[in-house]
């Protein structure tokens, strides 16, 4: 596998749990729903080149959206500055008034509805989308978080991966704007075969992603991962 495109593609397993967040999310689900946030970030001007950021909060549409806006070949920033530099800003709506857009600029909320109709509403907007992706054009050389591409987090995702098995919860404990959090607790699970658990779900996995301690025997901090 050489880009992240390749990842979404491989979850074909409708019986594989790939994501505990209040409910589990099999991988034919969540690959499904990645396809349907990419087709929804496309019709925002979301394409390769383009910067899609992202609110610092661990939910499944968060994820959701950094696969979406990773099959256009958008660059993705976790945790922006109050001021952002991208075409798209996604997170919970009650917080996106909060920050500055660039002209054109486009808000994408999940939670509750927006007020403004010129945002995006992820459940309705993504919910009617398109389950199918069209082929992805992205490389290995796509830049796909700050500085690293799409090559790079794969390669060292899979590295990752060789420390998990498919009976592994790995809990996301770290922030996604460290790229080792992204790298170590969402890509290597997948392609481990694991699970990602996120807090809302409760209890403790069989191994965390960490840059503190943690309820779980075994921590990978991002600092560690080799990028």
């Amino acid at each position: 596998m050489e880009t992240v495109a390749d990842v979404v593609a491989s979850l074909d397993d409708p019986d594989r749990p790939v994501l505990r967040a209040g409910r589990v999310h099999d991988a034919r689900e969540f690959r499904s729903r990645a396809y349907k946030t990419g087709n929804a970030l496309r019709h925002r001007g979301v394409r390769e080149g383009a910067g899609v950021a992202i609110l610092d909060v661990p939910a499944p549409a968060a994820l959701h959206t950094f696969f979406g806006a990773a099959l256009l070949g958008a660059t993705v920033e976790f945790g922006p500055d109050r001021v952002v530099e991208a075409r798209v800003l996604a997170g919970p709506t009650a917080e996106l008034g909060e920050y500055d857009l660039p002209p054109g600029g486009q808000r994408v909320g999940w939670g509750e509805p927006p007020a403004d109709p010129s945002w995006m509403y992820f459940e309705r907007d993504v919910w009617s989308e398109n389950p199918t992706f069209p082929e992805p054009t992205v490389t290995a050389e796509t830049e796909l978080l700050a500085g690293v591409a799409h090559g790079d987090a794969v390669a060292a995702a899979e590295r990752v991966a060789e420390t998990y098995d498919e009976n592994d919860r790995v809990a996301l404990r770290a922030p996604l704007a460290d790229p080792g959090t992204v790298v170590a607790g969402v890509l290597a699970p997948l392609l481990a075969g694991a699970s990602i658990l996120l807090p809302s779900a409760g209890g403790a996995g069989t191994v965390a992603v960490a840059a503190d301690e943690a309820p779980e025997d075994r921590v990978v901090s991002p600092g560690s991962v080799d990028l």
